[in-house]
């Protein structure tokens, strides 16, 4: 955390550190220069601590004030020239005069608003930075940046139905699918069942995919970018009518962030389960649901959420207000896209 700074005159040395950093967690962060080692912040915590700063060669700096900022900016690679910020705090350090060759100030954010969480994306940077200014008239100003990481903890939702789905291709194809739940924490297990229900096409394999996709922008500026975080095989060989196909996929083994929606009308991040069949003649048939993260807090005592097993089939066909031969009805079901 330190930094050599000067140009066209004295250099200055620059350090932070921070408070309390042997109880704080750290998390390495790639960036376009290297990876960084951050220091983990809530959004209730507050940002204290001390800058040291070293004039070179036992001199001195002639400045007009110093200060440190404490800024929260969204950065979009499409748009590098510009960076939105969303807060920016201020700690006035000294006023205008002298600096001497080794001075310490301390600095105090105990109110700095961290409503988002930072993230590293592939088309935008969500951020929260320390930026140290000493202010000359007659030379370029001496800066240095430290950044920060900020994660939110959630509460558990107080709704969280289970999504279920009929979706199929006319007369050739009828499958229901259910999930035992529609919103997860990061570390959660997401069960469910596929049923197939009409099966009159030869299918191969199935498998599924947790995907993140992430959209930056607006109108004519809208970047959409889909990953996939992983995709296994779920099935393989041709089913048959009434059969049940189990899924069980473990979250805790990925990178994952919580659900972003519309963060500072800049950017949203959503995952999505998408459940893909290839027939015999390699066509694919896919049908993607929307799942909601979030992150929980591991030591506030909050229970994990019960895994919700989806009903099994012959629960529903006691509940069902419809008669099993009128659920191919167009109304009823959404086709696969070919």
């Amino acid at each position: 955390m330190k930094g050599l700074f000067g140009r066209f005159g004295t250099s200055c040395n620059v350090e932070f550190k921070i408070a309390d950093v042997e109880k704080r967690k750290t998390i390495e962060v790639q960036t376009d220069k290297a990876t960084q080692k951050l220091y983990i912040f809530t959004e209730a915590e507050p940002i204290r601590g001390k800058i040291l700063a070293k004039v070179s060669d036992g001199k001195k700096i002639e400045h007009q004030g110093i200060k440190v900022d404490f800024v929260g900016q969204i950065e979009l690679f499409y748009d590098r020239g510009n960076h939105y910020e969303f807060t920016s705090l201020t700690n006035e350090l000294a006023g205008p005069g002298e600096l001497g060759p080794e001075t310490t100030f301390e600095f105090d954010f105990s109110n700095a608003e961290k409503q988002y969480e930072s993230y590293n994306g592939i088309n935008v940077r969500l951020r929260y930075f320390l930026k140290f200014t000493i202010i000359r008239s007659l030379a370029t100003n001496i800066t240095k940046e430290q950044d920060i990481w900020v994660i939110n903890f959630q509460s558990p939702p107080e709704i969280n139905n289970s999504i279920k789905m009929e979706v199929g291709i006319e007369d050739c194809l009828h499958i229901e699918f259910e999930y035992g739940r529609s919103k997860y924490h990061l570390k959660d297990v997401i069960i469910g069942k596929i049923y197939f229900l009409l099966v009159r096409i030869k299918i191969k394999y199935m498998e599924l995919a947790l995907i993140k996709r992430e959209s930056t922008g607006s109108g004519p500026n809208l970047y959409n970018e889909s990953e996939t975080l992983t995709k296994y095989e779920i099935m393989d060989g041709a089913p048959v009518r009434g059969e049940s196909i189990p899924i069980r996929l473990f979250l805790g083994g990925f990178d994952l962030t919580p659900t972003y929606r519309n963060v500072h009308n800049k950017f949203s991040v959503k995952f999505y389960l998408n459940l893909v069949l290839v027939d015999e003649e390699d066509r694919r048939y896919f049908k993607q649901q929307e799942i909601t993260l979030w992150r929980k807090n591991a030591a506030s005592g909050i229970a994990v959420n019960a895994m919700a097993q989806p009903e099994t089939r012959k629960k529903k066909k006691k509940t069902s207000k419809k008669s099993p031969k009128t659920e191919g009805a167009p109304d009823e079901k959404q086709s696969f896209e070919d």
